[in-house]
This record gives C-alpha cells, structure tokens and sequence, in this order.
C-alpha cells in the first residue's frame, strides 16, 4: 500500500482536517463511511485526533472552535518554510488569517485565505510529516478546488507554491497543477452538485456503500455516484454539512 513517513515536497497537498460541533458523533460517522479508527485527542493539543487507516495517519478531527465559521475540510499544502510562503500568499494577493505557529514538535501551521476567498492551510512538517497513507481505501486520493474564476487562481497558486497547469482532456475548466512530476491535485470551475473552495476525495472500496453510509449516518448526497475514467466517484455532505468526495478504483 502507497505509505510515507517523510517530510512531503512543498506544494503537495499533505494533510486534511475537520473540526466540528460534535465529535464524538463525527467519529462515528466517519468509521462507517471510511473504517477509520482514531488515535491522539491529548488536552495539549485541544484534543485534536488522528484519524487512521490501516493504523496509519490520514486525516485530523478536532472540535470547532468557531460557530461562526460552518465546518469544511481544510487542505494543507506542504512547504518547506511556513513564514516564507506566508509572505508570498500576502504578497501575491491572498490574506492570512493565523500566521505560521509552531504545534509543539509535530510542525508548523498557518491557515490562509486565496484572494476568491477559500480557505487552505500550510504544513511545515516535522514529528507530523503529513498524510502517511495515500491511494488506499480510507487515505486521502485527490485534492481539489472549484473556483469563479480558475485563471486568476492559477496565477495565484503558481507564485505562491510555483505551481504549473496541465489541461484536463475533455474538461475545458478543469486543470492539474504539479511542481514539476505527477499531478498533485486539481483547480476549474464550479459544477452542479459540487463545493466552492478546496474540498477533499478519499479513496473507498465501494463509492456504493459509502454513499449509504453517508445517507444512514445523516449525512446527504450532492453529486450521486457515477462512473468516470478516473473510478466511480460521489460528492457528499456529512451531517454538519462538510463536503468530500468519494472515489472507488475501478480499474482493476
């Protein structure tokens, strides 16, 4: 199975996390949509917890902070030197809402704003490297954003992680971005069913059961199962209205 306990390179979508009103019902939900398990929630670290596929590290939960500020997915973006890549979000038009703080020996985070207004983190890794499963059922398998204006957000994330654009064919809106190998995620327009902003896909074994999952842990179905060249593939809300998708490799 694709496993990593290094230091992700920058720009790599390396980490997700989730806070929420409710978490001890959002561990539940998640277990049966995912099959996760969960390990951490010690008092210094606000109770965060990690949540775990095939006992290995592939997502955070931790309770909101902020009613206020309605519960989403949050990706992290590897880099190398939080502060650094700070002042190019500032520099090149974004704004950032908690500068880089250091979280005790596991690393260091900063959440920003792009200049559209979504919401994306920065992980400087240390004891926490990041995601170190990927591509598994339960792992995180893709990262997205769904923007107005899909140009202006590429110039935006090409300065501040030196991001470059690959064409999607059949998808005229729809671009990957890399830094220099494989694709590490993608950016277009919005679609029906689909969130603004950077949402978060995670590998299952069946999109099938976990869209039933979903649906019996309270949760709803925005962009129903369907078959593409990349595996079968749902939009879904949980009950708190935090939007992932869901992937199924069909290839095999």
């Amino acid at each position: 199975m694709p496993t990593r306990d290094t230091v992700w390179p920058t720009g790599t979508p390396c980490w997700v996390d989730l806070a929420v009103p409710d978490v001890e019902a959002a561990k539940s939900f998640y277990s049966a949509v995912l099959g996760w398990t969960y390990s951490g929630g010690e008092p210094e670290f606000g109770g965060y917890l990690i949540c775990q596929a095939r006992g290995l590290d592939a997502a955070g939960l931790g309770a909101q902070q902020d009613p206020s500020d309605p519960p989403r997915w949050t990706t992290y973006f590897a880099t190398g030197d939080a502060a650094a890549t700070a002042a190019r979000i500032t520099g090149a038009g974004g704004t950032v809402l908690f500068p880089p703080m250091e979280v005790g020996p596991m690393g260091t985070m900063c959440i920003a704003l792009d200049p559209q207004g979504h919401p994306f983190g920065l992980w400087q890794g240390a004891l926490n490297t990041g995601v170190k499963i990927y591509d598994e059922p339960g792992a995180l398998v893709w990262n997205e954003a769904a923007v107005d204006d899909p140009a202006a957000a590429g110039e935006f994330y090409s300065a501040v992680f030196g991001f470059t654009f690959h064409a999607v064919h059949g998808l005229p809106r729809y671009r990957t971005f890399s830094v220099g190998g494989d694709p590490l995620g993608g950016l277009g327009g919005p679609a029906d069913g689909a969130p603004r902003g950077w949402t978060a896909c995670f590998a299952v074994a069946s999109t099938d059961a976990a869209v039933g999952a979903v649906e019996a842990g309270g949760g709803r179905v925005t962009m129903p199962a369907e078959d593409t060249d990349f595996g079968r593939f749902a939009v879904v809300e949980d009950p708190w209205g935090a939007a992932f998708s869901v992937m199924q490799d069909t290839s095999g």
